[in-house]
């Protein structure tokens, strides 16, 4: 799902590589407590969600800490967590001496909603030094698949109540403007759209706040975009210029989701910005 992320929302790169992004989140589900995963020894492991993951989608990093003496190599990397559907290892080549940290990027399956994203391990094949083969299930710390799974779920709600979109596109020489849409789908709730906001790429301007009343069938507002800049180096490196984040309300829980893009959206934001920046070029 990407990109819908919400609040509520491989290749091994050895150390740390990135700057985590926040991962404080409640726990998703109540009831009992599921029994923890045993530690494995010799070695650690946290969940954690770098910037980069944000920006490719479906990911995060589980980051492993030899903690023994003895070195390993791990050849294959997975996520077992309840609240994901599991995903086939990935396979990695990643060499831990003693003490080393390394970064494996590990993809999470569907968010299972309602659901948990605890006890978190990760399944690890091991190689030692004389050739042996383990499966290691190793204790995953940190909360960032609590806050994935809760943004994944989150979405799934604005997906199953709402269908987002913007119609009426009109080409200006330095804007594209539309019509920003809110359709339900199914439910009855109230459904509230307060913030849009842009990006490195983009500035986005909407008439807010936009309200699907209980029991009303659509509700839309003017949108404008318009281009935040034409640096050179900025056009280049951009990772997700067309993800517009939307501060919603869905009844009265506050949700953050990104604006469905489409080709016909994609392809008048890329003419906007040859238009503003190459002359039409």
């Amino acid at each position: 799902m990407r990109r819908l992320t919400a609040l509520l929302v491989a290749l091994v790169l050895a150390g740390c590589g990135g700057e985590p992004v926040g991962d404080e989140a409640a726990p998703t589900s109540a009831g009992p407590v599921p029994a923890a995963v045993p530690p494995v020894p010799g070695i650690a492991a946290e969940a954690v969600r770098l910037r980069t993951d944000e920006a490719v989608g479906g990911r995060i990093q589980v980051r492993v800490t030899a903690t023994a003496d003895e070195p390993f190599t791990v050849t294959a990397v997975a996520l077992d967590v309840p609240g994901f559907a599991p995903l086939p290892p990935v396979a990695v080549a990643a060499a831990f001496a003693p003490g080393r940290v390394i970064d494996l990027p590990t993809p999470y399956g569907a968010a299972r909603c309602p659901g948990a994203a605890a006890p978190a391990a990760a399944r690890l094949t091991v190689l030692r030094p004389d050739g042996a083969v383990d499966e290691a299930r190793v204790p995953l710390g940190g909360r960032a698949l609590e806050r994935v799974h809760d943004e994944e779920c989150a979405a799934a709600a604005v997906a199953r109540a709402v269908e987002l979109g913007v119609t009426d596109l009109r080409a200006g020489d330095e804007e594209l403007s539309g019509r920003l849409t809110l359709t339900r789908r199914q439910g009855d709730e109230r459904v509230g759209l307060d913030r849009v906001t842009g990006n490195v790429q983009f500035d986005v301007a909407a008439e807010l706040p936009l309200e699907l009343a209980a029991g009303a069938g659509a509700a839309d507002g003017a949108v404008r975009f318009t281009v935040a800049t034409c640096d050179g180096h900025v056009l280049a490196e951009v990772k997700q210029p067309y993800v517009v984040p939307l501060g919603m309300r869905i009844g009265d829980e506050p949700v953050v989701v990104d604006l469905p893009v489409d080709d016909g959206l994609r392809t008048a934001l890329a003419d906007l910005v040859a238009r503003v920046c190459r002359g039409g070029s």
